[in-house]
C-alpha cells in the first residue's frame, strides 16, 4: 500500500496524516477503503462532467466494485480526463486498488465492497435528484450517502480488527454515522461559495426560509446578516453530530491511542473550523481553513493526552469556543 501514500496525500493531506497515523495492517486497510470512496467522489464533484455521464460511470464503478464488470472498463472511460487533478488521478488506477482489494481478507473486502457500492448508487440518486435540498431531512440523507455509510466502513474495520469491539459494533455503528454526518457538514460550510459555483447548494430551504433570503440571495450583497444567520444554523447541526462522535472514539479503549487519533484529529479539526467560520463572511465569499500551525498544536496536544476522553471532550470545546477576532 506504500505506493499510494502519495495519492493519499495530494486528495486530503488532514485526512492522509490521520491514516499514516494507524498502526498496520490498519493503516493499509483505511488507507485503500478511502481511496475506493475517493474514486465516486472524483465522479460526483467533477466541474465540467454533465451530470448523466456522472451517473453513467458511478453506476459502471459500482459494478466494478461488485465484481461484474473489468476495472479495466471504468479505466477507460476515464482515461480522457485531466489526470493532473488529484482526484481523477486516484480515479485513474481504479485497476491497481480493485486489484489490491482482492487482497484482503474475505469479510474485510465484503465490507469495503458493500458500504462504498452503497455510497456510490447513492451519489448517482442524487445527481439525478439534485441540485438543491429542500429539507434538513434531505440534507442528512444526501450526507449520509457520502459521508455516513464512510463511518460505517471505519467501523466494521476496526471492530472486525480488534476483538473487544466488536460486542459494542451495533452501539458504534449510528455513532460512527453521526461523526461522518458531522464532519461533511462542516464540509458544506467550508465549500459554500465552490459548491455554488458549479450549481450545488447544500443549505436546506427551511434554513433560508427562517433567515428570510433566497438561496441566490444567500450569495449577494446586502444579505449578509441573514446569511450569517444560516451559517450558524449549520454550525449548530454539525456540532449536534460531532458530539456523537466524541462518544465514538470515548469507546475505544485508551491503549488504541493511535486508532484513538486518527478518529480524534478530523473531529478536531472540524471543530476548529466551526470556530473560525462563526462570522466570518469569508465562509460565504471563499473558504475558511485552518492553519498548519493549527494542525501541528491539535496533533501534539493529543498524542500526548489524547489518551484521557475527559481531556478530549474538553479539548473539543475549547477549540469549538476560540472563535476567531477580527483581523
Amino acid at each position: 500500500m506504500s505506493q499510494y501514500v502519495e495519492m493519499l496525500e495530494a486528495v486530503s493531506r488532514t485526512f492522509a496524516l490521520s491514516i499514516k497515523q494507524l498502526p498496520e495492517p490498519l493503516r493499509d486497510w483505511v488507507g485503500l477503503a478511502y481511496l475506493l470512496f475517493r474514486v465516486s467522489d472524483c465522479l460526483e464533484d467533477h466541474p465540467h462532467m454533465d451530470v448523466g455521464r456522472k451517473v453513467e460511470l458511478l453506476e459502471l464503478w459500482e459494478q466494478v466494485l461488485q465484481g461484474r464488470r473489468p476495472a479495466k472498463e471504468f479505466v477507460e472511460r476515464v482515461s480522457d480526463l485531466d489526470g493532473e487533478d488529484p482526484e481523477v488521478y486516484v480515479a485513474q488506477q481504479a485497476d491497481d486498488l480493485i486489484e489490491y482489494l482482492y487482497t484482503m481478507p474475505l469479510e474485510l473486502r465484503s465490507h469495503m465492497i458493500t458500504r462504498v457500492a452503497k455510497s456510490t448508487l447513492g451519489m448517482a440518486r442524487w445527481q439525478r435528484q439534485g441540485p438543491y435540498v429542500e429539507t434538513v431531512e434531505e440534507l442528512d440523507d444526501y450526507m449520509h450517502e457520502v459521508a455516513g455509510r464512510v463511518g460505517y466502513l471505519m467501523t466494521d474495520i476496526y471492530a472486525w480488527y480488534y476483538p473487544r469491539l466488536r460486542g459494542r459494533k451495533e452501539e458504534l455503528l449510528p455513532l460512527g454515522r453521526q461523526s461522518g454526518l458531522g464532519l461533511q457538514t462542516v464540509n458544506v460550510i467550508r465549500g459554500l461559495r465552490k459548491d455554488y459555483g458549479r450549481g450545488w447548494v447544500f443549505v436546506p430551504r427551511v434554513f433560508l426560509d427562517q433567515a428570510g433570503i433566497t438561496r441566490e440571495q444567500f450569495f449577494s450583497p446586502g444579505y449578509e446578516p441573514q446569511a450569517l444567520q444560516v451559517v450558524a444554523m449549520l454550525a449548530d447541526k454539525a456540532e449536534q453530530h460531532l458530539a456523537h462522535g466524541l462518544a465514538y472514539i470515548a469507546a475505544f479503549p485508551a491503549r488504541l491511542h493511535r486508532v484513538r487519533l486518527a478518529c480524534m484529529w478530523p473531529l478536531f479539526f472540524a471543530a476548529k473550523t466551526l470556530a473560525i467560520s462563526h462570522n466570518n463572511l469569508q465562509v460565504i465569499h471563499g473558504e475558511v481553513k485552518i492553519t498548519r500551525q493549527d494542525v501541528r498544536d491539535i496533533v501534539r496536544r493529543s498524542i500526548l493526552l489524547g489518551w484521557s476522553n475527559r481531556w478530549m471532550i474538553g479539548y473539543y470545546q475549547r477549540l469549538l469556543n476560540q472563535v476567531r477576532r477580527p483581523d
